[in-house]
């Protein structure tokens, strides 16, 4: 007589269970490269939206340009105001 075979349970999925960590990941951890094409895009805007904020267009360039001028003349009337008031 014969002892059956224990039946060999089938094994766990081992990948770790990490925070935000994103289907796009294959069962090694490889991210697909739609998820990387789309973290490039990311990154690139955000390099964009920065330069602007830094003043690396011309609208703006443009802008503090006017700003720049409209300070002095305002300066340059209250000066002007002084000297008239004798001050």
């Amino acid at each position: 007589m014969t002892e059956p075979t224990p039946s060999v349970p089938e094994p766990e999925d081992l990948t770790p269970e990490i925070p935000g960590l994103k289907p796009d990941y294959d069962e090694h951890g490889v991210p697909s490269l739609d998820y990387v094409r789309d973290k490039i895009e990311g990154r690139a805007a955000t390099a964009i939206g920065w330069e602007e904020l830094a003043g690396g267009t011309e609208q703006v360039q443009s802008a503090e340009e006017k700003f720049a001028e409209r300070e002095q003349k305002g300066k340059d009337k209250l000066a002007e105001i002084r000297r008239q008031m004798g001050l």
